[in-house]
């Protein structure tokens, strides 16, 4: 019932002008765009992360190369820091050169 209640309440906007609900409306299409790009981006990192975990260097390689360019991508998009990006980009990079 909650989450069909808060759902409800995103179309419920509080916006007197027509410029203020057409804003509205764009920042709720954006919010949801984004959060399919933060999955994305969280997904690419997970997978790194385990098979970081699994101990397979060749894999955690290839994940970390698949992940580096979405990393970059979502940090050019405005998702997330260009610091953040060089600081999870280094780290995993340290985690897969840590390995024996």
């Amino acid at each position: 019932m909650w989450a069909v209640l808060k759902t409800d309440m995103r179309n419920l906007t509080l916006a007197n002008s027509a410029q203020a609900r057409k804003r509205a409306r764009q920042a709720e299409k954006s919010r949801q765009h984004n959060t399919g790009l933060r999955s994305k981006l969280r997904t690419h990192i997970k997978n790194t992360v385990k098979a970081i975990d699994a101990g397979s260097k060749e894999d955690a390689q290839a994940a970390f190369t698949a992940a580096v360019p979405v990393i970059d991508n979502m940090a050019r998009k405005g998702i997330i820091h260009a610091n953040k990006a060089a600081r999870q980009k280094s780290r995993l990079n340290g985690h897969i050169k840590a390995m024996a």
